[in-house]
């Protein structure tokens, strides 16, 4: 779908507009070229009988799951509403509340708990836990967690991830290794502490921790959830397509070009907007405009769609220094599997500061009880300046938004109160 402005040579100028506006450390937006929608197809990163084998996959944990987290009314199944905030913004204004999955209150539920869970699939197969065949409820035993005692995964994470991972590994018996970054929260930390996970902290930004925590995982020789280059990741977040386009079916909204549905995506190194951009672009093509939302100082994703170098460019490289609220986005460098899969079908980058994310934080509060961390309000702060970009075209006035809230709902009180002040 072409954007606006309409003329090639307008969206240039606009976009190097916005990419000096970012320089100086302001907000923007950026905008997907008609050239890069028609660039040369490349072998696809992933398919949809890879989200199908997901989907799979998760319905036959899903005994397993209701099992080892039996909290009241939870069926097993990771999924979350489609909620309507009481504002519209022209057409309707929708949240996908992933701030309340299940399990652990973010996205994180989708895309790394299922990669976890591919693991556990074949450490089962492999060690004998599981007969071929066999029911999966039979993880959820105590002689299935001695016999995963042996095992460990390690992951890094600035929280939400790293939380994800601990608490269903420990849950299923496996030791937890979590490699935080130096813009981790505290109190994220000592969840996980209290889950038995092993914290190591770093003193460096996430894409180096990163490189850290690959390292010790490879001297190890423990299984490593790789948030910047894993397939299985991006595939777990892309089953999340589907699910929100049965809930807009249920409501009877039912996507066109005309009157397409614009999903606000959160975006750290960019797994999970990666992921479900993926899923409801192979559904809704044009239909669909798919939005990545990043903090000024993170913007990693911008930096490589926006200067054209791809995956080797750093917000560092754009004097931008990674220093942002929203700990769950702060990341420098986008990732290379996320921009080789889907970076010809993100539509707009909006790059969005930390006062807007707060003023977001307090306002989804106040008028829609909505309990979100700055990461996930980043998607709310996004809408009004991708539309002013869009400068009033009839086909986004017509358009039903989608902002995706990424997590929230496990902040303690006082750190929650803390951003409301």
């Amino acid at each position: 779908m072409p954007v606006a402005p309409e003329t090639t040579s307008a969206i240039e100028a606009h976009n190097a507009a916005a990419l000096s506006a970012l320089k100086r450390r302001g907000p923007a937006v950026w905008l997907r070229p008609d050239a890069l929608s028609a660039a040369a197809p490349r072998a696809p990163v992933i398919t949809l009988s890879d989200v199908a084998e997901a989907t799979a996959r998760l319905e036959r944990f899903q005994p397993a799951l209701r099992k080892l987290f039996p909290e009241s009314g939870w069926n097993g199944r990771i999924t979350s509403a489609l909620l309507d905030y009481p504002h519209g913004v022209g057409g309707a204004l929708l949240v996908k509340a992933d701030h309340t999955l299940p399990l652990t209150g973010s996205i994180k539920a989708r895309g790394g708990v299922y990669e976890l869970l591919c693991r556990i699939e074949r450490m089962a197969l492999a060690d004998g836990v599981l007969a071929a065949g066999e029911g999966y409820e039979a993880l959820a035993t105590p002689e299935a967690a001695r016999a995963f005692g042996h095992r460990k995964v390690v992951v890094a994470s600035t929280g939400n991830l790293g939380f994800s991972i601990g608490l269903v590994a420990r849950a299923f018996g496996l030791a937890a290794d979590v490699h935080m970054s130096h813009d981790a929260k505290a109190w994220k930390k000592d969840r996980l502490l209290q889950l038995g996970a092993r914290v190591v902290e770093h003193d460096c930004d996430y894409t180096l921790t990163v490189e850290r925590a690959r390292a010790a995982a490879a001297g190890s020789g423990d299984d490593f959830i790789d948030d910047e280059s894993s397939r299985e990741l991006l595939i777990g977040y892309a089953t999340a397509a589907d699910e929100l386009i049965g809930q807009l079916s249920a409501r009877g909204i039912v996507p066109t070009a005309r009157k397409p549905v614009i999903v606000y995506l959160p975006c750290g190194v960019g797994g999970a907007p990666g992921g479900v951009t993926f899923g409801l672009k192979a559904r809704l093509g044009d239909a669909v405009i798919c939005v990545f939302v990043e903090p000024v100082a993170s913007a990693c994703v911008f930096a490589a769609l926006a200067t054209e170098q791809g995956a080797a460019t750093s917000v560092y490289d754009l004097g931008l220094d990674n220093l942002t609220v929203a700990d769950g986005l702060a990341v420098p460098r986008a990732s290379a599997l996320v921009l080789e899969a889907v970076g010809d079908q993100i539509d707009a980058v909006v790059a969005v500061s930390d006062d807007q994310m707060l003023g977001w934080v307090g306002r989804a509060w106040r008028e829609a009880g909505l309990r979100l961390e700055p990461s996930a309000a980043a998607a709310l702060a996004a809408i009004a300046p991708f539309r002013e970009a869009m400068g009033g075209r009839p086909d986004i006035e017509a358009a039903t938004h989608v902002a995706w809230t990424t997590g929230g709902s496990l902040l303690p009180d006082a750190e929650f109160e803390r951003l409301l002040a």
